[in-house]
């Protein structure tokens, strides 16, 4: 239930950690597969594609990724985190199958601006999560 949950969510907010050891939070498209969750740089509008977020991952792999839901009936309320380890993937063969799940999840926006690249790849370790409909 967990991961067909984090799986369907359309965004998920990525944890990483920064400069002097802060935790950097960021919202983020990805695409999971198994234990294997992916995030591309794309085509949104941003100052710069050397994301601070591809230098965290790069000096320290341990990352978390969140999916929630909210809802005012709080029967509804989940969510899941994903803990594992992040790779940069810099764009080439290796990476273009990895990026056709995130394509596929994604396609009236990456239709025509198919990601490329880098990407984050983060192999899930651990993962966690809480229901309110399943708490007891």
């Amino acid at each position: 239930m967990m991961r067909r949950r984090f799986g369907q969510a359309r965004v998920a907010r990525l944890a990483t950690i920064g400069a002097g050891d802060q935790p950097h939070l960021v919202p983020v498209c990805f695409a999971l597969e198994g234990d294997r969750i992916v995030s591309a740089v794309d085509s949104k509008p941003k100052t710069t594609t050397a994301l601070r977020r591809l230098e965290h991952v790069r000096a320290h792999p341990s990352v978390s990724l969140l999916v929630d839901h909210f809802d005012e009936d709080w029967t509804q309320l989940w969510w899941v985190r994903a803990d594992g380890h992040g790779t940069v993937l810099e764009p080439g063969p290796a990476l273009d199958d990895l990026l056709e799940p995130l394509h596929e999840k994604y396609r009236g926006n990456y239709g025509m601006h198919r990601p490329g690249g880098p990407a984050i790849v983060v192999d899930v370790e651990r993962w966690v999560g809480w229901s309110a409909s399943e708490v007891r």
